[in-house]
């Protein structure tokens, strides 16, 4: 499965469009910034796609997210990764590795 295009509409003063932009980095997630401060038919856009005026705007695939708090949100509830086509990075202890676990597994 081939990972979703991003797209992060911001301006160059807001603090919430580093925030995005920084935690997309951090997933190591590529993304196409539009900047709507230098091009107003791209301000037009934003606002036609997600309804909205404020900055940043962030789209995955045909999901419009929100902004910066939607989509940390949505990290924190778990859905962000799996919008973002990352693999989990959940942990499942093997068996005899938990605090319960015994020598036979699961009972």
């Amino acid at each position: 499965m081939s990972a979703p295009k991003v797209v992060v509409y911001s301006t160059l003063m807001c603090p919430y469009c580093v925030r995005a932009k920084a935690l997309l980095q951090a997933k190591g997630v590529e993304f196409e910034e539009i900047r709507v401060d230098l091009d107003r038919d791209r301000m037009v856009e934003m606002m036609q796609r997600s309804g909205r005026r404020t900055v940043p705007q962030i789209f995955i695939g045909d999901v419009h997210v929100g902004g910066y708090d939607d989509m940390a949100a949505l990290d924190a509830r778990g859905g962000l990764d799996p919008l973002l086509g990352l693999e989990s990075t959940l942990e499942v202890p093997a068996y005899g590795h938990g605090p319960d676990a015994s020598e036979d597994g699961p009972t």
